[in-house]
């Protein structure tokens, strides 16, 4: 008989940030959570970022939003109704850190999807109007012009590399960094050929260089060389059986970042740069089929890595035991950020498609994932305190943005508020969460009371939605998805692999 399913105690149900300390002890973890929240000047949340100049502005507190992928631009790569109100949205938070607003893809081919945006010369009319938008949508929220001044606007630059999805949402077209034992199967890769040659990677290059010039000309304070969730230049971090100039050492692996950089300033760029960097991973999970019930995947478990020992095929983790992490690597590259003038590191973990639970706590899984195997509170902590570490060997003038907070919901204000008064983060990140209440940071900064109807869920229909092909919101609580065509077909597809 399948076990019961994993008896989970809803964030919700604890009624005080006392309650909610007491569960986080039971489950040994440390959230660190103040009791009352401060509103305005005093709040350590509404105070400017001490650490550097971004395009010579200073950020004027201590919300970012994340980069968030929407599969609703058009064929082409630009920019559509959908996609502009969500940066007005994002202008509208409160935030003073746009951490890329969307991941761009650097040429056609590596899109995530066919509607990805595109960071190119024919797409920069688009790109430039967007970044109106949103400091137009801020200074009208906020009362005037001036109140853009601090705002800070980054594009993400992205390669999709193995999850290349560039002409059909449900099919991919992957380009990967090597032959992995466990995700080839999963993804589609059969053949050497779909390796990237040194050569090819070469040029490359020449794309993020490009890109970077494209945002810098449509207004972006910086760019943000995305090295995270499986992607290509996160693929390449974990290199360590490729051959050849961009595989093997650390020096190798770190290659693409190196001379993207240097290729970006010997154009005489000055944009402002960032990395989005998932700081460990782990080997990929499955659903445990033997934990099943009736309409529920089964708990995460570990895909079966025991012919893949050492597991040499990720980036801070441990070769001996992949389901552990091994970050001295991670405080490697924040060392080479350094040296690279790299401004902001916004940090993650793991991948989406392979190791969702430990990038994105939630308490219902996405259709291509898995239940939780264990509170998902035990994942939020496991990034703070991994924030906290980079915080403390990153140097003071790079800006470090801290995530995994919305699973916290009622008590994420309480603990964003503790872990950036105590210096565990600079900034505090938000992604899900601005999909369902953009106003969030906005709310916190001035006192008001939090609109639980509003507070994501973590119900990952965002998530869900692209996987079946349709544009990534928040499907249960933004009434411009619920509403929307695609409510009935994410729901009948979410019936379907139930």
């Amino acid at each position: 008989m399948a076990a019961a399913p994993f008896n989970l105690t809803r964030v919700a149900s604890l009624k005080s940030p006392a309650e909610f300390r007491a569960h986080c002890a039971a489950l040994g973890v440390e959230i660190p959570c103040d009791d009352e929240v401060v509103a305005g000047g005093p709040s350590p949340l509404s105070q400017p970022v001490a650490g550097p100049l971004i395009n010579g502005k200073r950020i004027g507190n201590r919300w970012a939003i994340h980069p968030m992928e929407g599969w609703d631009g058009t064929s082409t790569g630009g920019a559509t109704d959908a996609v502009r109100r969500r940066w007005q949205r994002f202008g509208t938070s409160g935030a003073k850190l746009i951490c890329g607003a969307e991941a761009m893809a650097v040429r056609a081919d590596g899109r995530a999807n066919p509607n990805q945006l595109i960071i190119t010369e024919g797409n920069q009319r688009d790109l430039a109007e967007l970044v109106r938008l949103l400091k137009g949508a801020h200074a009208s929220r906020f009362g005037t012009v001036d109140a853009a001044d601090d705002l800070v606007v980054g594009f993400q630059l992205t390669h999709s590399g193995r999850f290349c999805k560039p002409h059909d949402k449900k099919r991919f077209e992957p380009r990967v960094a090597f032959r992995h034992p466990i995700l080839d199967r999963k993804f589609g890769v059969t053949s050497d050929a779909q390796v990237f040659s040194d050569d090819e990677l070469e040029r490359l290059q020449g794309d993020y260089i490009t890109a970077a010039q494209v945002a810098w000309e449509a207004g972006a304070d910086f760019v943000d060389l995305k090295h995270c969730h499986g992607y290509l230049l996160h693929e390449l971090l974990g290199a360590h059986t490729r051959p050849g100039r961009f595989g093997g050492s650390f020096e190798n692996r770190t290659r693409m970042l190196r001379e993207v950089v240097a290729g970006i300033r010997a154009m005489g760029n000055g944009i402002g740069l960032g990395v989005r960097l998932s700081c460990f991973d782990m080997v990929p999970h499955r659903p445990d089929p033997a934990r099943a019930i009736p309409g529920k995947l089964g708990p995460g478990i570990p895909e079966d890595f025991a012919h893949a020992l050492p597991y040499r095929f990720g980036f801070s983790v441990d070769a001996a035991d992949p389901t552990r992490i091994e970050m001295t690597e991670a405080f490697e590259f924040v060392a080479l950020c350094a040296r690279l003038g790299v401004q902001i590191l916004n940090v993650t973990a793991g991948s989406p498609y392979y190791t969702p639970h430990i990038q994105r706590p939630a308490a219902y899984p996405p259709s291509d994932g898995y239940q939780p195997a264990h509170d998902p509170l035990m994942d939020v902590a496991r990034l703070i305190h991994a924030t906290r570490q980079l915080r403390e060997r990153a140097p003071s003038d790079m800006l470090i943005v801290g995530t995994g907070y919305s699973y916290l919901q009622e008590y994420l204000p309480h603990v964003a508020q503790r872990v950036v008064r105590d210096g565990w983060t600079d900034m505090v990140g938000l992604g899900r969460m601005v999909l369902s209440y953009p106003a969030l940071p906005a709310e916190v900064l001035s006192g008001a009371s939090l609109t639980p109807k509003l507070l994501c869920r973590t119900f990952s229909d965002c998530t869900t939605a692209p996987r079946n092909g349709l544009p990534s919101g928040c499907y249960p609580l933004d009434p411009h998805y619920a509403a929307s065509p695609e409510a009935v077909l994410l729901k009948n597809a979410k019936r379907g692999s139930a």
